[in-house]
């Protein structure tokens, strides 16, 4: 049999295969990337269990336990624990601290004959490492922040560099107002794990500097861990530019275009177009109080005629919002922020320029 581990860096260096025997209410607050969710209790037994041991103390919320989960309830747990044993032969099972609950799924896996391994210090270990690892990360590497305007293409570059980290790609969301995606985002403690095992791998390989696309504290309902944020405000800064058109066309692309596409893809033709119908509405009138009442109806009206125009597949119209968004909302607004960080900035240029700069400073950094 192999070992249980406490070597937290190696399972995540390796995406080793976990089943977390948590209930699910505590496995839907946060999680790690790919784990399946296999409980010893459902939430209704959890919750009578912990009332048990609070009235009436630890052997009978066990004894309480063994009787809510036995008989057929208890075969069909134990055959879907023994199910991912074999498919994971490699993997490893956890709880929220490596106790009790992981000892009695290890335990009854091993009277169904498998040995299976399980994490010591569980789910709790093992996010305390991940956090300690930002903040490791954030103490030894160096960052650089990547700005521009709206539209300019920024995660486009990110993804063609080898040392990038994408918050937003994390978090689910474009970053905007407008940034929602279809399918939805992670709970905030799944975004920091993924965020923090990110990190770790590319550590693991080499990488101590880093580029991120400069966001606020929010990247719609994520929030940014508060160490990197704060260095946020201090990294130096590299400035993506492009032609005006150059960006109308790429936010068409990505809000208009590939938004109406994930809402199809998840929902079907005509459910999803309504959603995403919606959606574009509300993003828009999200920003109403700072846009003002009479540019907001003129913008709303644009993008209405554009969507009725969609319907018959055309999306030209779309430009006439996006433009009128960027020049008299986004670019004054950002050209604020550039000036308020003009000191920060050590290099300007279109999307080559920017990114032949970040792999020549990371080359010199390395070197």
């Amino acid at each position: 049999m192999r070992d249980n581990s406490s070597n937290y860096r190696d399972i995540f260096l390796n995406d080793l295969p976990m089943m977390d025997a948590r209930a699910p209410v505590e496995f839907s607050k946060g999680a790690f990337p790919g784990v399946l969710n296999l409980p010893l209790m459902d939430d209704s037994e959890r919750q009578r269990v912990g009332t048990c041991y609070k009235q009436h103390g630890q052997d009978a919320a066990i004894a309480l336990g063994h009787q809510l989960v036995s008989g057929q309830v208890k075969a069909e747990r134990v055959a879907a624990w023994a199910a991912f044993a074999k498919a994971n032969p490699h993997g490893y099972l956890y709880c929220f601290r490596g106790g009790l609950r992981s000892q009695i799924t290890q335990q009854w896996l091993a009277e169904a004959g498998i040995d299976y391994p399980r994490v010591i210090g569980g789910y709790k270990a093992m996010r305390s490492f991940l956090l300690e690892t930002t903040q490791q990360a954030v103490a030894e590497c160096d960052f650089v922040i990547l700005g521009g305007l709206t539209g300019t293409g920024k995660t486009d570059v990110l993804v063609q560099l080898n040392n990038s980290l994408d918050l937003e790609g994390h978090a689910n969301h474009r970053g905007s107002s407008f940034g929602k995606r279809a399918s939805g985002q992670p709970a905030q403690i799944d975004f920091e794990n993924r965020l923090a095992i990110d990190l770790l791998k590319q550590r693991a390989r080499g990488t101590e500097q880093f580029v991120l696309e400069d966001e606020g504290r929010m990247v719609g309902s994520c929030t940014v861990p508060l160490e990197l944020y704060q260095g946020m405000q201090q990294y130096p800064l590299v400035w993506l530019e492009d032609a005006f058109e150059d960006r109308v066309e790429r936010i068409l692309r990505d809000y208009v275009v590939n938004l109406c596409g994930e809402f199809i893809a998840l929902h079907g033709e005509e459910e999803g177009f309504r959603l995403y119908a919606e959606r574009l509405l509300q993003s828009l009138s999200n920003i109403q109080k700072r846009l003002g009442g009479e540019r907001y109806q003129r913008l709303l009206a644009i993008m209405q005629t554009a969507l009725d125009e969609q319907r018959s597949g055309t999306v030209a119209l779309h430009r006439d919002w996006i433009a009128g968004l960027l020049r008299e909302y986004y670019d004054p607004m950002y050209a604020y922020q550039r000036e308020s960080k003009a000191a920060r900035i050590e290099f300007a240029g279109d999307q080559a320029a920017v990114i032949a700069y970040l792999t020549e400073r990371k080359a010199n950094r390395q070197g």
